[in-house]
């Protein structure tokens, strides 16, 4: 039996090697936080989220290193280290998610549950439906049986 492998790139794709980084001073630049984590192995990519309203980072990066040996030296040794006078929280980066989904947090977009919602609002209607018929039913029954035997036809 033959395994294959898949290569999955991109930010997050492998949660060892990418490190979430924080507490990051507004003066602190992509070039600034690769200099910071160089030492400790070669890196892929960095990057800093930006406010888009603001146009500046949001106070947090990623460092994407080629290895989770790598990742990890940096983890211990720039967690809770300082630069630019501000203390860094820095932690093994998680798979991007979504907001939505039944629990709150899922992996996939909300759209991705309209089928299934699609289906239980169509059974909702028809339960709604039945409930409204058999409702109907009984207060037609009590009608007839509150009227005389003379008057029913």
């Amino acid at each position: 039996m033959q395994t294959t492998v898949v290569d999955v790139q991109g930010k997050g794709s492998n949660p060892k090697t990418t490190l979430y980084v924080g507490g990051l001073d507004e003066l602190v630049n992509k070039d600034v936080l690769k200099a910071a984590f160089l030492p400790f192995g070669d890196i892929i990519d960095v990057s800093m989220p930006l406010d888009h309203a603001t146009g500046k980072h949001r106070g947090f990066g990623f460092v994407q290193y080629e290895s989770s040996e790598d990742a990890e030296a940096a983890l211990d040794n720039m967690n809770h280290a300082e630069l630019y006078g501000r203390t860094l929280k820095v932690n093994y980066s998680h798979p991007n998610k979504v907001k939505g989904g039944d629990k709150g947090w899922a992996s996939q977009p909300v759209w991705a549950d309209v089928d299934e919602w699609q289906e239980k609002m169509v059974a909702q209607e028809q339960l709604e439906e039945l409930e409204t018929e058999e409702r109907r039913k009984a207060e037609q029954k009590q009608l007839e049986e509150s009227l005389p035997s003379n008057m029913q036809s």
